[in-house]
């Protein structure tokens, strides 16, 4: 009997997949990479033409594909859309991708308010309230797999982009609270916590992107830690490396360090 948590190109998907972000440089990525006969892909965007671009690549490749114009911004809205999809059949895997990536404006004092609103609206408690609708459905189903894609910038408090890293932080803690809490019912949960990816967002940082890997790398990473069961995923691993160094330095010398930080580009 195949395991019903193998989820990689090679292996059995017995329920559908949901993508947020699809219309996104690594949701596109994570859709081709699962897309193949008899895979049904659920892909959610905010841009309805990249959205529809992506839906036609994957259904070239020989997946089923259905699209969804979403923006997590209203959350009432998109948990309706959500219990749509699952009133419409089991999600076996769903991969949380949508998300901002702002940063303050290099002639800014502080972050815009309203940019710190909406951040932390998408990126934690939109995605994190998804989360939660997903695992009790799973839960009462006894079967299934959430990933929350999160960010290494969660490790480390960068004062260019404080909502980025903040909302990102409180995501990673809002992953590992859920994975304790609906493992015992069949779930699991798996964050992953990439440093620069190359996408359209990221380039926007052109010159400081230290260790980048492409949309397809981060892809196949990603499927390989939900393969695994992984509980939490950092990648590349020299992220692995900053995390304990910013966890191990005296706090004077770690506010001096990134303090004299400022906003890429």
């Amino acid at each position: 009997m195949p395991d019903a948590h193998h989820l990689s190109p090679g292996g059995a998907v017995p329920d559908r997949i949901l993508i947020t972000g699809a219309s996104g440089g690594l949701g596109r990525a994570l859709a081709m990479h699962y897309a193949g006969p008899g895979r049904r892909l659920i892909l959610w965007g905010r841009d309805p033409d990249r959205l529809a671009a992506t839906a036609r690549m994957c259904r070239a490749a020989g997946a089923d594909a259905t699209i969804r114009s979403v923006d997590q911004a209203d959350i009432p809205a998109a948990l309706a859309h959500l219990a749509d999809e699952q009133a419409a059949g089991p999600i076996g895997l769903a991969l949380l991708v949508a998300g901002l990536g702002n940063i303050r404006a290099a002639d800014d004092l502080v972050e815009d308010a309203t940019q710190v609103a909406r951040t932390g609206l998408v990126n934690f408690v939109a995605t994190a309230a998804l989360a939660a609708a997903l695992a009790r459905t799973m839960a009462t189903r006894g079967a299934g797999r959430i990933v929350l894609v999160g960010s290494a910038a969660a490790f480390h408090a960068l004062p260019f982009a404080p909502a980025y890293a903040g909302s990102k932080a409180g995501l990673a803690r809002f992953a590992e609270a859920l994975r304790i809490e609906v493992r015992r019912h069949g779930v699991g949960v798996t964050l992953v916590s990439p440093g620069f990816i190359d996408t359209a967002l990221d380039r926007t940082v052109p010159d400081k992107r230290p260790f980048v890997i492409s949309a397809a790398q981060a892809a196949a990473r990603i499927a390989a830690a939900v393969d695994r069961g992984s509980a939490h995923a950092i990648f590349p691993w020299p992220f692995v490396v900053l995390r304990w160094v910013d966890r191990l330095l005296p706090r004077p010398l770690r506010d001096r360090l990134l303090g004299s930080l400022t906003p890429p580009g």
